[in-house]
């Protein structure tokens, strides 16, 4: 069984588009020069390999994870080869005291990069677990994300992208509300460096998703658990890099890309989707009833070429019941691609609002003590009807 089909699809997204544009972006690739920030993660690594396969003139990569970055590089040497251009992948935080003596080196270069483009984030929504971890959240989401658009600018970028999520709209949970917040940021003034991010669905079997956990059970004989209530939208991780491609390369200041729904593109719940993950390594799920009784049955059922799985109903903290990429509130242009909308921004915060905002953020930091609430009141500056769904419950209680 293909991705597509795991994910209930017959069809990739975007092929028209690619036939209609795809000259273009080859071209503007093979000309240009990419610094990607967190290129070793699922979305970050699929559109190194799309730049690297349009030979790129510099792709530079940075990332905290060195097992990823070496597993990247594994990847694109055993599927991809070699190109002409400059290849190098760096392995450090952006948020530690490497960044500004690498900005410093790039800098005195002139203009080192024509895209900065930044893949980091935090992206679970059990991120919302303690304040601790919520800080983290806060300064990868959004601070990190405003010290490379202030590189981007000073090195004289043509684009500054960032990668956002279709939870940013109408947000309920607080790593939605801060990519939401991430945009008002990115958005929220003009420059001669042009700014553009892209909101899109789940990443299918990405890491640290539910489905690639599957995998990671499956490895380990444990049960497969999902919601059986909750629906999404998947895209294949070359599906997102596309979808990001079109936005870094033509899309305008202060824009956001996303899919257009369609045949194509349809919501699935969890729990079907893991059916049909079993199914294709060639197993029977076997639905329990408590999390007891799917671990109590796994040396039962494996033998028979069958697999223990318990399907709940969803009762954490931040999960929201649909998915969507656009507001009432935005200005949609539907018209400039055949299955991406494009979503055209005026700034959406103003400068005052958002300096309050970053100095009530650092003024927690500097007690060196802050709360989940005192942290949901700093959102509230920005997001004044953010509707945040808390139940008391979380993910680390769920198997």
């Amino acid at each position: 069984m293909t991705m597509l089909e795991l994910i209930g699809r017959s069809q990739p997204l975007f092929q028209q588009d690619l036939v209609k544009h795809g000259g273009e972006l080859d071209e503007l690739v093979r000309n240009g020069r990419f610094l990607v920030v967190g290129g070793a993660g699922s979305i970050g690594g699929a559109v190194v390999k799309e730049l690297f396969r349009r030979n790129a003139k510099v792709i530079h990569i940075v990332d905290i994870s060195e097992n990823n970055l070496a597993e990247l590089v594994r990847d694109i040497r055993s599927s991809l080869g070699y190109n002409d251009g400059e290849f190098h992948a760096y392995c450090f935080d952006v948020l530690g005291r490497e960044f500004p003596a690498f900005a410093q080196a790039a800098l005195k270069q002139g203009t080192p990069y024509d895209y900065v483009l930044n893949f980091s984030a935090l992206k679970h929504v059990r991120s919302e677990k303690d304040p601790f971890t919520l800080m983290r959240l806060i300064d990868v989401n959004v601070f990190l994300t405003k010290q490379l658009l202030e590189f981007a600018k000073a090195g004289g970028a043509r684009k500054f992208f960032c990668v956002s999520t279709d939870k940013a709209a109408n947000p309920v949970n607080m790593m939605g509300a801060s990519k939401r917040i991430m945009e008002m940021f990115l958005l929220g003034e003009e420059s001669q460096t042009a700014v553009s991010t892209a909101r899109f669905a789940n990443v299918a079997f990405s890491d640290g998703s539910l489905p690639f956990a599957w995998t990671q059970r499956i490895q380990k004989r444990q049960p497969i658990s999902a919601p059986n209530d909750i629906r999404r939208y998947f895209v294949t991780a070359q599906e997102g890099a596309l979808l990001c491609l079109f936005s870094i390369l033509q899309g305008h200041d202060r824009e956001i890309y996303f899919p257009k729904l369609s045949a194509n593109l349809h919501l699935i719940t969890f729990s079907s989707m893991a059916e049909k993950y079993l199914h294709s390594i060639g197993f029977e799920p076997v639905e329990c009833s408590s999390e007891d009784e799917a671990r109590s049955r796994v040396d039962e059922l494996i033998p028979q070429r069958k697999w223990p799985v318990y399907f709940f109903q969803t009762d954490t903290t931040g999960e929201k019941d649909f998915e969507e990429f656009y507001t009432d509130s935005e200005h949609v242009d539907w018209n400039r691609y055949e299955e991406l909308g494009v979503v055209m921004n005026d700034a959406v915060a103003d400068a005052g609002t958002l300096r309050q905002f970053a100095e009530r953020i650092e003024a927690l930091r500097s007690r060196c003590q802050w709360t989940k609430g005192e942290l949901l009141e700093a959102f509230g500056l920005l997001l004044p009807d953010f509707a945040h769904k808390e139940t008391g419950k979380y993910l680390d209680n769920r198997m």
